[in-house]
């Protein structure tokens, strides 16, 4: 029987967003929007991308998918999304970021809690707010409604400060959520962890630890790519570790470290490799169905934002490959964030033992669920996403007073189960 995905993308529904902005740069090309596509608890969450070609349409899709992110992991927030149509690059990115941010500010003051994405590092969006008067943190709009600011302000610090392997919780725990989906998608289809393998399209942050995780579960990470082109070793997989200490912060690996049998090939041809897992972590819609058909792969994990377009997953799904939509897939970066800012985990182990106690066990039920009714997972998925949204929405508001954001929290707070010592995918090891 054929299985159906929702048409077009925007999955939730298709009324019209709570609030969408558009701003016009006064001294370059550069045109930037924000979408608000509901408020929960009256506030809103999603990053903010900058790329040349940046959309309205793309941006209001970005949002809708954060409304079913928060939804699908229970939390009391509504989906946002920024985007700036300019060119990260550019000499005067910096400066363009800032003068949106500046046009948009009343809702970055109470509305709008945002974090780096596409083309916009957590760094330079912090630096950024730091200009236009806001704090250090882009976080700004969930700090001020705290009922003791400075006490959450100083763990969110702590917690996003904390180095492990190396790197940052904002860094690694996106990924470590893709690879807890992932482990559940080779479970449902019988594959042993240990005789998987996977390609990663994209070597940031989303792309690098989801590699990490892949491998230290077992997994032969046989291919990745970056902005220079792809490296395969099918023999042997990759050396993950020593490829993200070779990488620059733009997601560049270093070619002069990689193994005498490390092959450099085109970087278009990552689609194609025979493997058991395809993960796309960089870009949206870059599986269409001018491209699907190469894919031989049994298992798609999305941890870019909607990578793969609505008529590319039918036929991929018609053709028996399963798609791991990116709100389950790649969650870890924002729930993790929140569950720090409410106060519901106590620091990064917390949040990778609370992702990890629900991630697996969640894409697991639905893919069983969509595979007893014969549907696509992504309507599985988001027919579960958009009724916890709408519970969510009628148990604590919608537009409400300030300061109910923390009082929702201290209502719904539960115990975070522990994380058995011996997860093939376990968390970073503290520096």
């Amino acid at each position: 029987m054929s299985q159906t995905i929702p048409a077009p993308v925007r999955v939730l529904s298709e009324d019209a967003p709570f609030l969408h902005a558009t701003w016009n740069d006064d001294q370059t090309s550069a045109c930037g929007y924000v979408v608000i596509d509901r408020l929960i608890t009256g506030i809103a969450t999603g990053g903010m991308r900058m790329r040349p070609g940046c959309t309205l349409a793309e941006v209001t899709d970005l949002a809708r998918e954060m409304t079913l992110k928060m939804g699908a992991f229970g939390i009391h927030v509504g989906g946002a999304k920024g985007g700036i149509d300019f060119d990260p690059a550019a000499p005067e990115a910096a400066e363009v970021r800032v003068r949106f941010l500046r046009a948009v500010r009343p809702l970055l003051e109470r509305y709008w809690v945002t974090a780096g994405d596409l083309g916009t590092q957590q760094a330079q969006l912090d630096l950024a707010f730091a200009e236009i008067g806001l704090g250090n943190t882009s976080f700004h709009a969930a700090m001020v409604r705290a009922p003791d600011e400075p006490q959450v302000r100083t763990r969110v610090q702590q917690a996003f400060s904390t180095p492990m392997d190396g790197l940052y919780l904002s860094e690694l725990i996106g990924g470590f959520g893709v690879a807890k989906a992932t482990l559940a998608g080779l479970e449902h289809l019988g594959v042993p962890v240990r005789s998987a393998t996977a390609v990663i399209q994209g070597f940031g942050a989303m792309g690098g630890s989801t590699a990490l995780y892949l491998a230290r579960a077992g997994v032969k990470v046989v291919g990745v790519t970056d902005a220079l082109g792809m490296i395969l070793n099918k023999d042997r997989g990759l050396d993950v570790e020593l490829m993200l200490s070779a990488r620059t912060r733009g997601g560049i690996i270093d070619r002069s470290a990689l193994r005498s049998d490390d092959v450099e090939l085109d970087g278009d041809i990552w689609l194609s490799q025979k493997v058991e897992v395809l993960v796309p972590a960089a870009v949206s819609y870059s599986i269409t169905a001018d491209n699907c058909d190469l894919i031989q792969a049994r298992l798609i994990v999305e941890a870019a934002n909607v990578p793969t377009t609505a008529e590319a997953e039918q036929r991929l799904l018609n053709r028996g490959v399963v798609v791991i939509p990116d709100f389950l897939a790649n969650t870890g970066a924002a729930a993790g964030a929140w569950w720090v800012i409410l106060g519901e985990v106590d620091g990064p182990d917390a949040a990778y033992a609370r992702l990890s106690a629900q991630i697996r066990p969640l894409v697991v039920h639905l893919m069983g669920d969509a595979a007893r009714k014969q549907i696509s997972l992504r309507s599985t998925a988001a027919e579960f996403a958009r009724q916890n949204a709408e519970r969510l929405a009628v148990d604590y508001g919608s537009v409400v007073p300030t300061g109910e954001l923390y009082t929702a929290t201290q209502r719904s707070a539960t115990s975070t189960p522990a994380m058995s010592s011996d997860d093939p995918a376990a968390p970073p090891r503290s520096c």
